[in-house]
């Protein structure tokens, strides 16, 4: 008999449904509990298929608990739905450039939002069995308990009326959308990551609050797709976090696009009337409103820290934070380790699977892997993408380190010019005096897969110099980061250097 209650997804159409049968299959009966696990993982997001599954792999006995859906956001509500209605929105912006390239499309092409939203969940049920159940019980040797689970003692962790024994645990139960107290909000109804993904009919108007990662990526892809995007946001500047050159290129993108920026507000108050949603709020000191169809807000995330029992463990943390652990990830309790975002700064899938690693060593091989040893990239994901790995310029000049900074713009790398995206930079930051990488900004369509080349130098020590030896085909866009490094080189080149240089040229002739 089934342990496990049905969960259900809007539209449960076919793909739901196969999502659901690998993620939370309703006819799931829980096992035995083993005697003793080495580890017990709360949350099957990727921090906890990553400890659960490495473990696993390393000959450990090992039980996973879930009590929504496996594979967390970055499956269900995170990384691979948005990325992939980002990928046809940006179909939809290289139709409406095809003029250009010497392209006609025909009058009359139009977006098809509920074949959008289809073709996103197809590929996600299609990935699904990655993070399934079935997978990780019978091919990966992990006993998986659907339900929700809290600890009951110093040893114990309660799931669906069954008991498992641990000599480590590991919280893993991430964060889910955060929420903004403004009256009539809730009362209105609003959109988060969570939802927006359920959508099957476009919204005419869609207002977006929060300038941040997840706001910008969703405004764009919206705007794309055929929506009039209003975002609000309360700073100055869009991805006001990020190198400010990078952010005034995405926010003169938007401005292009057609989304109503509207910066510097303050959201005042929310009401539904006829059907439709009116967001007051307040821009330089002045009472404005504006009409939507709906509202999505895009304002950060809070740490699913409840029903935990983490004062039974002794396990301290904060509702706003999260778990607090150390920097080996060990929490309060030496005996219980954290990941992923119910406890780090950094909220992203790859920084959970980092972790996960972490874990994995301290708690089963008494290691001490730390996670301040990381070099942490990230990548917001519009179009332009802007990513980014180590120290903005900003920092250095906090922490007083001078730099040289090595700026080469698209426009000056030819595959860029070909491809008509010279919209755009690579911007490399080195210790004063030498060649050592501290930290760098791209921003180009596909600046997430280009800021790779740099971590991989940071972490093994490269200098900025070597870069420029590495041959790049021709033409790339990357080649930009062999231009900064060849920038670079030719600072070495001191009219002393020269100088010998020429002399024994004019010796040697």
């Amino acid at each position: 008999m089934s342990q496990t209650e049905k969960l259900t997804l809007y539209p449960m159409d076919v793909y739901n449904q196969k999502l659901v049968s690998q993620v939370h299959p309703e006819n799931w009966v829980n096992p035995q509990p083993a005697e003793r696990y080495n580890l017990v993982v709360i949350g099957a997001g990727t921090a906890g298929l990553v400890v659960a599954a490495g473990a696993a792999g390393l000959g450990a006995k090992v039980a996973l608990i879930e009590k929504n859906l496996m594979g967390g956001d970055c499956l269900n509500v995170g990384c691979v739905p948005s990325k992939t209605i980002i990928r046809s929105s940006r179909v939809v912006a290289d139709i409406s450039h095809s003029q250009k390239f010497g392209v006609h499309v025909p009058d009359g092409t139009e977006v098809d939002f509920p074949a959008v939203m289809e073709r996103m969940r197809k590929i996600r049920s299609d990935i699904s069995h990655h993070d399934s159940a079935q997978r990780f019980q019978n091919q990966l040797g992990v006993d998986v308990f659907l339900g929700e689970g809290h600890f009951s003692s110093s040893n114990t962790i309660e799931v669906a009326g069954k008991t498992l024994r641990f000599k480590k645990a590991v919280i893993a139960t991430g964060a889910r959308a955060a929420n903004l107290n403004i009256p009539g909000l809730e009362e209105a109804g609003y959109l988060t990551n969570e939802t927006v993904f359920n959508l099957t009919e476009k919204p005419q108007r869609l207002a977006v609050i929060g300038g941040g990662p997840i706001g910008c990526e969703l405004a764009q892809s919206f705007q794309r797709l055929g929506c009039q995007v209003i975002l609000l946001h309360n700073n100055e500047h869009i991805l006001d976090r990020e190198d400010a050159e990078a952010a005034e290129i995405v926010q003169k993108v938007f401005i292009q696009e057609g989304i109503n920026l509207i910066l510097n507000s303050k959201v005042n108050r929310v009401e539904q009337q006829n059907g439709e949603k009116v967001i007051y709020y307040e821009y330089q000191g002045k009472q404005n409103s504006v009409t939507v169809n709906q509202i999505l807000l895009g304002v950060g995330r809070k740490p699913n820290v409840e029903g935990l029992n983490l004062e039974t463990v002794g396990v301290e943390y904060d509702a706003k934070k999260g778990v607090f652990v150390n920097d080996n990830l060990q929490t309060t309790n030496p005996n219980i380790y954290a990941a992923g975002d119910i406890c780090m700064k950094w909220k992203f899938t790859h920084a959970a699977d980092a972790a996960a690693r972490i874990v994995i060593q301290n708690a089963l091989f008494l290691g001490r892997k730390k996670l301040s040893t990381l070099t942490m990239p990230w990548c917001t994901y519009t179009d332009p993408e802007i990513a980014h790995v180590g120290m903005y310029e900003s920092e250095t000049k906090e922490q007083g380190i001078n730099v040289d900074t090595f700026f080469i713009p698209l426009s000056q790398v030819d595959r860029a010019i070909a491809d008509g995206e010279e919209t755009g930079f690579v911007k490399i930051h080195v210790k004063k005096g030498s060649d050592k990488i501290l930290g760098a900004t791209i921003v180009a369509p596909h600046a997430g897969d280009m800021i790779s080349q740099i971590t991989l130098a940071m972490v093994n020590n490269i200098g900025l110099g070597k870069i420029a030896s590495v041959i790049y085909p021709y033409p790339t866009q990357a080649e930009a980061i062999r231009k900064a490094a060849d920038a670079y080189n030719r600072t070495r080149l001191t009219p002393f250097v020269k100088q010998l240089f020429t002399t024994w040229l004019a010796w040697t002739r």
